[in-house]
């Protein structure tokens, strides 16, 4: 199938809520992170989200080169032709851009879709993240709305966040405090702003203790709860039950239970990193470990090229990757779910 269209993605979406599951979005980096994304949604037989970030579409362009913008429409572009191969539909997601890289990340990135839309083609990407967490909340619903409105030309869905994940990614980094928590007040807000889908769709990234990378069993408290206060605030006040579709961030080392939970809260897409970077590099060290004298040319020794190869380790690594991929959509009740 080939990358999902605004209508197939806000089906996609549609579909999650009304079943209580959620979309896994896979932060890629690379042609083959990529196609081990791919692959294990097409192994789960889910739909699902492939996103880039700052840094890894600054990555991407090529470390000589460092463009955002370069990097993700080479991406864009590459899964547009790979992506057609699979059984499944894909959305093209970027993730957490701050205020400083707007007018270099996002901002371009939306007038491209508005330029392919008007020339009756698909926006490039079909959704785009505002990360406003470190301004006050009301500069950060000043700039989603305006961003909104933009996104909207383009069909484009927003994904803004309120509340602060923790930890640190692409350099942008939080303290663990009591910030990770979303209030109510802050929903209200949110919706107030931004209303509850007549003004353009968006999706929203609400904390409930959440946090970038690893981090041990009761480092960091996880209340899912938090969700379903921030839904039921907002649905008194305007009469839509779950008015929010939201987004499970730093869920690395969440338990299944607490994923579930937040599932049944309204989550329909949770963000997947930490663990597929692992995944996808711990059989590399494990060829590096089992064949050392044939990967490096040892006192003098010329080596054994199948093993130093990159498609040799390669391969073991998009299969790793595309396991915890497949994995991911079991956890999230996704598998088996694709649109046919």
């Amino acid at each position: 199938m080939p990358i999902a269209t605004p209508e197939v993605y806000a089906e996609m979406l549609d579909r999650a809520k009304q079943g209580g599951f959620a979309y896994p979005a896979i932060n890629v980096t690379s042609s083959q992170t990529l196609n081990a994304a791919i692959r294990g949604f097409a192994e789960a037989e889910s739909d699902g989200i492939v996103q880039v970030s700052t840094g890894g579409a600054d990555y991407l362009s090529g470390s000589t080169v460092k463009d955002m913008v370069t990097g993700a429409t080479a991406l864009a572009e590459f899964a547009r032709v790979v992506a057609d191969k699979y059984p499944v539909n894909i959305a093209l997601h970027t993730d957490h851009c701050p205020k400083d890289k707007l007018d270099s990340f996002v901002r371009p990135l939306i007038k491209i879709s508005q330029e392919r839309v008007a020339r009756g083609e698909a926006p490039l990407f079909q959704s785009h993240m505002w990360d406003g967490s470190a301004v006050p909340l009301d500069e950060n619903l000043e700039i989603a709305k305006e961003l909104l409105e933009e996104c909207a030309k383009a069909k484009i869905i927003l994904e803004i966040e309120i509340g602060v994940v923790g930890g640190e990614e692409d350099g942008v980094a939080h303290e663990i405090n009591e910030k990770l928590y979303t209030t109510t007040g802050d929903a209200l807000a949110t919706a107030d702003a931004l209303g509850l889908g007549e003004k353009g769709r968006y999706i929203l990234a609400a904390t409930f203790g959440n946090v970038h990378g690893v981090y041990k069993p009761g480092a960091v408290k996880l209340r899912p709860e938090v969700l379903k206060e921030i839904q039921e605030a907002v649905a008194g006040k305007y009469g839509k039950e779950a008015p929010f579709e939201l987004v499970f961030h730093g869920g690395s080392g969440s338990s299944l239970e607490e994923i579930r939970e937040a599932l049944s809260y309204g989550v329909v897409k949770m963000n997947i990193d930490t663990d597929t970077q692992y995944a996808f590099t711990r059989p590399i060290a494990d060829h590096m470990f089992r064949n050392y004298e044939g990967v490096l040319k040892v006192d003098g020794g010329v080596g054994n090229k199948k093993q130093y190869d990159p498609r040799s380790y390669g391969k073991s690594a998009e299969a790793g990757m595309a396991d915890r991929v497949k994995t991911a959509c079991e956890n999230l009740l996704s598998a088996g779910t694709r649109i046919k």
